[in-house]
């Protein structure tokens, strides 16, 4: 069974450090996606900082939201993450 999201923080720089159900913890970079219409309205912190869980995944205030699957597997372990301390 596919992880499933459980709990998402907004980060800075248009990231999210996201728990999954099976207890990871990790990064998604959302910036790759703002050429895609559907969300250049998140390169509004505003609205960016709407995320939250839903389902498997997550989503945002105007109802974008990401494929469970490449939430998971285009994010990196929070140990891997820029190096950087990332608290939740």
């Amino acid at each position: 069974m596919r992880p499933r999201a459980t709990v998402v923080k907004p980060l800075d720089n248009y990231r999210l450090l996201i728990r999954f159900s099976n207890n990871e913890t990790r990064i998604f970079d959302v910036k790759p996606y703002f050429d895609f219409v559907p969300f250049g309205e998140l390169q509004k912190p505003a609205m960016f900082n709407t995320v939250h869980v839903s389902g498997l995944s997550i989503v945002w205030q105007n109802g974008v939201d990401i494929c469970p699957d490449e939430l998971y597997y285009d994010s990196v372990p929070l140990h891997n993450a820029d190096g950087k301390n990332l608290h939740e």
